[in-house]
């Protein structure tokens, strides 16, 4: 198997977590979306979807969409399995996976915001800040009603993946996280993690490159 995938990217980090956790070493080859290295020909007829990750299997079969992605590796490697089998468990972890990867992570995206500076030059930071400002009370609220250390209690699931890429994003633009205990207190259990300590994009005491 090959991973495309970029350092800097969210959906990236989520897959990378997951192939940390479950102990899957694979190629990978850098996709550098800010050189637009995702629009060149030959990466478009591969995946005309223009994103990482993607997975290419040996069979020369291509997966897509991080989410997806992860699905696939719980069906092939599922210790640990991450999205949890018992129904409302498996749902409510869904939920809150869906919370930030869908209602969250697309908006404040790279294609999205770059869209929004266009229309108003000087606007992309504060449009990330606001729809993260606004969406990460909900998770909060949702996910202070359940028991630590993770998002689910003692197992780490895809809840946490997908929160962990996005709360290095908040830091990372700068958004204060004082608000959010419940989020902090996740995320500081899944970064005491090697799996999520080398799949993070880089020290999030760095700039960002944005």
């Amino acid at each position: 198997m090959k991973l495309y995938n970029f350092w800097r990217s969210t959906a990236a980090t989520r897959v990378r977590i997951a192939l940390n956790l479950k102990g899957l070493n694979i190629a990978h080859e850098e996709i550098d979306l800010f050189a637009g290295a995702h629009q060149e020909p030959a990466f478009l007829a591969l995946n005309p979807q223009a994103m990482v990750p993607a997975l290419a299997l040996d069979d020369g079969t291509l997966l897509t969409q991080s989410l997806a992605i992860i699905d696939y590796l719980d069906a092939i490697a599922p210790t640990p399995l991450l999205t949890p089998t018992d129904p409302i468990l498996k749902a409510k972890v869904q939920a809150a996976a869906y919370a930030v990867a869908i209602d969250i992570h697309p908006i404040t995206s790279m294609a999205i915001s770059s869209r929004v500076e266009a229309l108003k030059p000087g606007h992309r930071m504060q449009w990330i800040l606001d729809v993260m400002a606004l969406r990460l009370p909900m998770v909060e609220t949702l996910l202070g009603r359940e028991k630590g250390p993770y998002a689910f209690g003692a197992q780490v699931t895809l809840a946490d993946l997908c929160l962990v890429a996005q709360l290095y994003n908040a830091r990372d633009f700068g958004l204060d996280l004082t608000p959010y205990p419940r989020l902090r207190e996740i995320d500081a259990a899944c970064l005491a993690l090697p799996a999520f300590q080398t799949a993070m994009p880089r020290d999030i005491s760095q700039p960002s490159p944005a």
